[in-house]
């Protein structure tokens, strides 16, 4: 069983968990897996396929188990990059490697920017950034109007306008803005509104992270190890495009992992993937170290 740690920090108690025993120094280096808006919870299944070395997994600030005390409610990666650097010095274990997928990865991109030494080898899995791909103007209107249509209509709303965007194939061009409004029903979900407008997916409020333009240079500089990896069920879409042109601004081929956007997951969130497989791909990219 893992062991839960809350750590006090000026801008939130952060909570994470540490899968079994700290390393020695001449060990295996610590496995941080991180997500965004995902928290340790979608992590589940993929830690538990890595019992020969220690993994850390944690809630970024404002969800799941972290509390927030900095009176705001907006997600930001160079703050949350602040918070994971914060964690990696609590543990005391020596730079880790890091697994991180959609906005977990764009935070461990500002993360190595920032704090160069934290993170030995990163594997950015299909960070969700705007700004690298050619159409991102139209990638903006885009995830305008998944928020337009949370705001109108609620959850189920704003979910068939994501589900919508993240599976169109190619450039957001006036044939996808021709479309009418997808409704919750053409996916199987109700279209009741519960009134919240607060889900750090579907509101504005995660802007900031699909927003963010990684630093190809302080990149370069740091003795990081980065990967960046793109789910083969992936290729064309959103995410998709966003990882290969990711891969590009930082000079490199994109590494094809199994399955999809959550190719890790079991049977925590939604659409489940092929995590052993996954587990096997993740394994031998860190092994090429």
């Amino acid at each position: 069983m893992p062991t839960t740690h809350i750590l006090e920090t000026a801008g939130a108690d952060l909570a994470y968990d540490v899968h079994g025993p700290l390393p020695a120094a001449d060990g295996p280096r610590p496995l941080f897996m991180i997500g965004q808006p995902m928290d340790a919870s979608g992590f589940t299944t993929l830690a538990s396929l890595f019992t020969d070395r220690t993994v850390v997994t944690y809630d970024p600030r404002g969800l799941g188990r972290s509390a927030r005390k900095d009176g705001r409610t907006d997600h930001d990666p160079t703050v949350q990059a602040g918070d994971v650097h914060a964690v990696i010095e609590a543990l005391g274990a020596g730079p880790v490697d890091m697994f991180a997928s959609s906005g977990g990865a764009v935070t461990a991109l500002a993360l190595v920017a920032a704090h160069p030494t934290d993170v030995a080898t990163l594997v950015a899995h299909e960070p969700p950034l705007l700004p690298v791909l050619p159409d991102a103007e139209a990638a903006e209107r885009a995830r305008a109007a998944v928020r337009d249509a949370y705001d109108a209509g609620g959850f189920n709303a704003g979910m068939a306008a994501f589900i919508v965007l993240t599976s169109w194939h190619g450039e957001f061009t006036d044939e996808y803005f021709a479309q009418p409004a997808p409704r919750p029903a053409q996916f199987g979900m109700p279209s009741d509104d519960d009134g919240s407008r607060d889900d750090p997916l579907l509101s504005d409020r995660s802007w900031a992270v699909s927003g963010y333009r990684p630093d190809p240079a302080a990149l370069a500089a740091a003795p990081t190890r980065i990967v960046v990896a793109v789910g083969e069920e992936s290729a064309g879409t959103f995410t998709g495009r966003t990882a290969v042109a990711t891969a590009e601004l930082l000079g490199q081929p994109v590494t094809v992992f199994p399955s999809h956007h959550g190719g890790f997951l079991g049977g925590e969130h939604g659409y489940a993937g092929q995590p052993e497989a996954f587990a096997l791909k993740l394994r031998a990219v860190l092994q090429d170290d």
